[in-house]
């Protein structure tokens, strides 16, 4: 099939701490591309070297608009426990853009399966959370079905993360879990979106590895989220 990608949704600049290009590098690398929309997210505080949260508290300074493409400023939040704490509080949730989130391992060490699906579950029960970041890493084995179910129980984007697919990423067995996933979405129609997970900018809607695989299983377009902006209106905090 012939997807189109108006958007990546999941990026990272030097605030971050282990990216590193600038705000406005990125932007540029994304007009350059013919994206519509960039997505800024940063780490949320519980990274090692991310950005303090006065940071996101601040990010009303900075224009929505550069290079003739949409800037979506937000954060990717860590899930910190089983029931779904994050850690930025929810007023400053409310107030970003676009919030996803995600286990990290410096944030929350794998558990067995349930509590791991607990974990994500209980994060989608937050209003301000929209999409939950690569749960594909399978060193948090995580019961698919249920988290495909809640996705669609509580209005939450999963995403396929074009990251998680090359050779060089620490996450493991992702196409396998991809492949579960995406099947999933299909049989309960919940949509995905594709994000490159970038920390430069040269690798901003680089989605040859997820593309791929959603040509593989013939995933169907009307469930992508990429194909157009105006799918992204009541999915996000602000568009």
């Amino acid at each position: 099939m012939n997807y189109q990608y108006a958007m990546d949704l999941h990026t990272h600049t030097v605030a971050s701490g282990h990216a590193y290009c600038s705000l406005r590098e990125m932007a540029k690398a994304a007009s350059d591309k013919g994206l519509q929309i960039l997505g800024i997210t940063e780490h949320a505080p519980a990274m090692p070297g991310s950005c303090h949260k006065f940071y996101f508290h601040n990010l009303k300074v900075v224009p929505r608009e550069l290079y003739g493409i949409r800037l979506l400023l937000g954060t990717e939040v860590n899930i910190l426990d089983r029931e779904g704490n994050v850690d930025l509080g929810n007023r400053t949730l409310e107030a970003m853009d676009v919030v996803i989130a995600s286990l990290h391992v410096p944030c929350i060490k794998p558990s067995g399966k349930q509590e791991n699906t607990e974990a994500m579950i209980n994060t989608m029960k937050n209003p301000h959370v929209n999409i939950m970041g690569h749960p594909d890493d399978g060193r948090y084995e995580l019961d698919y079905t249920a988290v495909v179910q809640a996705a669609r129980e509580y209005g939450k984007i999963l995403e396929l993360n074009n990251h998680s697919l090359q050779p060089d990423c620490t996450r493991e067995n992702a196409l396998e879990n991809d492949r579960i996933m995406l099947r999933l979405c299909m049989e309960y129609q919940v949509p995905v979106i594709v994000n490159s997970d970038a920390h430069f900018d040269t690798l901003i809607g680089e989605f040859a590895e997820a593309d791929s695989l959603l040509t593989e299983l013939h995933f169907p377009e009307e469930l992508l989220i990429n194909r157009s902006a105006e799918l992204l209106k009541g999915r996000v905090n602000r568009y």
